[in-house]
């Protein structure tokens, strides 16, 4: 819906095993936790389309036109609502953030230190570069050349 992946206020009043209307009021309260990219309610058009593409309530059981929430903003309702379920899923994304944090230092730390081993290698690099040409200097001193004694002949004389 509107390029976005949603959830209706009902299937998301079902998971949290709350009344839909007791969500909506939720939201009505809290407003503020939830910007436009959080969610945002149906025009008549789009309900209409909802209604003709799946089985939810006929026009005349619907007194509002439904809210669509995205996976930020039915996150969002696991902070607001009063259900054991929104609790449990309220405790699971702290869970799932708090491990998230923790491998991402752990990476940090692992590339840091893979970054010092790189270093170090080129180090160990050019030494051992450096020592491999002294030693292959000692084990082949190059020749040096000789100078004839004596007297040196023209080929004009």
């Amino acid at each position: 819906m509107r390029g976005r992946k949603v959830i209706l206020d009902v299937d998301v009043a079902k998971i949290y095993c709350v009344e839909t209307r007791a969500l909506v009021q939720a939201v009505k309260r809290n407003i503020e936790r939830f910007p436009e990219d959080f969610m945002f309610q149906l025009s008549s058009k789009e309900a209409e389309l909802m209604r003709s593409q799946s089985v939810i309530a006929s026009k005349r059981n619907i007194r509002y036109q439904p809210y669509a929430f995205t996976e930020h903003g039915a996150l969002m309702l696991a902070s607001i609502l009063k259900s054991s379920q929104a609790t449990q899923m309220s405790i699971f994304v702290v869970r799932a953030f708090v491990q998230l944090r923790e491998y991402l230092a752990t990476h940090k730390d692992l590339a840091r230190k893979m970054e010092e081993l790189e270093r170090q290698q080129k180090e160990h690099t050019q030494q051992l570069t450096s020592v491999y040409s002294i030693v292959k200097q000692l084990i082949n001193p190059p020749e040096k050349s000789k100078k004839r004694i004596g007297f040196a002949l023209r080929d004009s004389e």
